[in-house]
């Protein structure tokens, strides 16, 4: 079972920025409508950008049963964050994240 599925820590611990053309008016998936401007060329996912950040896709409740409510859109951060939790290795920010929400951390 991959605990990323009950965790949901990422996505209310860190800014997500990524590259203007993975919006979907610039030929990507990302709805337009979740992502607020950077700059010319950088975009972040709507509530990543905050003291206490929370993406907006991010769908229920952090260390009990979330999901990302746009996952096959979602930018290239999140699909890089954790592409080795489904076979149970964890990376220090994703250990990180969820010690800021109280969460024990994930072993390797």
């Amino acid at each position: 079972m991959n605990p990323c599925l009950s965790c949901g820590a990422c996505c209310a611990a860190f800014r997500v920025t990524f590259d203007v053309s993975e919006l979907e008016s610039e030929g990507g998936t990302v709805p337009d409508g979740v992502a607020d401007r950077e700059t010319s060329t950088l975009y972040r996912m709507r509530g990543t950008d905050y003291a206490r950040p929370r993406c907006i896709a991010l769908v229920g409740e952090i260390g009990k049963s979330v999901h990302c409510g746009l996952y096959r859109e979602r930018p290239n951060p999140c699909r890089e964050f954790a592409p080795l939790a489904e076979i149970g290795q964890f990376s220090d920010a994703c250990n990180r994240a969820r010690a800021r929400h109280g969460l024990p951390p994930l072993e390797s």
